[in-house]
């Protein structure tokens, strides 16, 4: 029989905000705006108090202020978040056998064979409180059979939570759940798929009559 496979997905949440506020706590709980200048810059991170006013990455400096006037404007540090990066790295490096990292503020971890001799669940959630006391900064994780889902019960997870889906808990999480919500899938599949919008439905329509 197959070992049951154990995918931890990591994400540090609204990363360059959250070091920007590590040096600079007076921007907690503020609209945060991490980008380029205000006539031609772009929104490269976003504090959830300005993702409330619909900003997102990749939106245009002027557009999101035009949102949120009083959002707070950082150019960033790149350095900063390089050397934030790392530390995080090597405190998953020093505690689970095998990880990849996916971006700068982002990790997938496989602990699958690790229920022979630790409760991975705990494990996981003794790194990501590990990550907080040693960093300061906030991280979600989700954890399941695989990378997709591990993601997605990382965005419920969401901010500064975790969430682990159990084996067989599957269909009845994706259920809900908007078809948006699945990584990787565009817009234009989106729209092509309508009406079909959440798992359920999709299990509705596939069903025999």
């Amino acid at each position: 029989m197959d070992a049951k496979r154990y995918i931890v997905h990591i994400d540090l949440d609204s990363f360059f905000v959250s070091v920007e506020r590590k040096f600079d706590p007076s921007l907690i709980g503020k609209p945060v705006i991490i980008g380029g200048s205000s006539d031609r810059g772009v929104v490269s991170s976003a504090s959830y108090e300005a993702r409330a006013f619909g900003i997102h990455s990749a939106m245009p400096t002027k557009q999101a202020l035009k949102l949120c006037p009083h959002a707070v404007l950082v150019r960033g540090t790149h350095g900063r978040y390089s050397e934030a990066s790392r530390e995080v790295t090597q405190i998953i490096h020093h505690m689970v056998p095998l990880y990849q990292k996916s971006s700068v503020d982002e990790f997938y971890i496989d602990l699958t064979g690790m229920d022979r001799f630790y409760d991975p669940y705990k494990l996981a959630t003794e790194l990501r409180q590990k990550v907080m006391r040693d960093t300061g900064l906030p991280i979600s994780f989700g954890m399941a059979s695989g990378k997709t889902i591990a993601k997605m019960a990382t965005n419920s997870a969401k901010p500064n939570g975790q969430l682990w889906i159990p084996h067989g808990k599957e269909k009845e999480f994706l259920a809900p759940l908007n078809i948006r919500k699945i990584p990787g899938l565009g817009e234009s599949t989106c729209q092509k798929t309508l009406p079909v919008r959440t798992g359920e439905d999709r299990r509705s329509a596939t069903r025999e009559p």
